[in-house]
């Protein structure tokens, strides 16, 4: 199984590790994009600091974003998962995990990111600042970009399992599922009930994916259909509910009637 997550737009900065170092990353036939990807960003945060700001969407207290990505080939790294640090991680809380379910968590998860394209958990990256929404001089649209190196780490990563989607609708360009891979993903949306009324709350759709997550992993049952990953969440005590098929895979909705 693979569950694609995405990153958190804040991030930790490491204060001590090792420098960036591509070909030690999962998925090494991205090097080539990622080291153009890298490349476009550093020298466009080593020249004008308004310009790249603008580029980037930073407002003008946010400059300390663009020196930091001018040095990321010097930055200390750590893990990906202690550098996303926004609410769907604080949810999901890797480092509690037993033994059993961070090796899951190694082995299912996926982050969707805008500079290196795809990340597992214990991959050693540095902070940056790159939103999926950004076109850099050189490589054009972020998502336009890795939506031409994508599919084959997504396949790879995915064998034969299920594809569960957590994606927010930023990422969801970075990658697409082909017409033969759609029958075996799962696109998951939160929906936040009351007096039945359904709505999309973003914090708590974050966090409530953060909670799915560890709670898969904690299972540890590898479903080898929507159908049977909507059975297994039921099961496990979440209200769940299964949609159409499309394009993109099958819509799963997660209704939940607490903030």
């Amino acid at each position: 199984m693979l569950i694609l997550l995405p990153p958190s737009e804040g991030k930790a900065a490491p204060r001590r590790g090792h420098p960036l170092r591509l070909d030690t990353l999962s998925f090494p036939g991205l090097y080539a994009a990622r080291h153009e990807m890298l490349d476009a960003l550093t020298s466009l945060c080593s020249g004008d600091a308004e310009a790249a700001g603008a580029t980037l969407g930073l407002g003008t207290t946010q400059r300390d974003e663009v020196a930091r990505n001018a040095a990321l080939l010097d930055a200390p790294t750590a893990r990906a998962d202690r550098v996303y640090a926004g609410v769907l991680y604080e949810a999901l809380d890797l480092g509690s995990l037993d033994a059993s379910a961070r090796r899951r968590a190694t082995q299912w998860l996926a982050v969707t990111s805008s500079l290196f394209g795809l990340v597992r958990p214990g991959d050693r990256i540095p902070a940056y600042r790159l939103a999926g929404g950004v076109s850099l001089p050189g490589t054009g649209p972020v998502a336009t970009w890795w939506s031409r190196h994508l599919d084959g780490a997504v396949r790879e990563a995915a064998g034969r399992g299920l594809v569960v989607d957590l994606r927010s609708s930023t990422y969801v360009p970075f990658w697409r599922p082909g017409p033969d891979l759609a029958p075996k993903v799962v696109t998951v949306r939160v929906l936040h009930e009351v007096a039945g009324v359904r709505t999309v709350v973003s914090h708590f759709n974050k966090a409530t994916k953060g909670r799915l997550v560890r709670t898969l992993l904690e299972d540890g049952a590898a479903p080898s259909s929507p159908a049977r990953f909507a059975d297994q969440l039921a099961a496990l005590g979440w209200k769940a509910e299964l949609g159409p098929s499309g394009k993109a895979g099958t819509r799963l909705d997660v209704v939940v009637a607490d903030v």
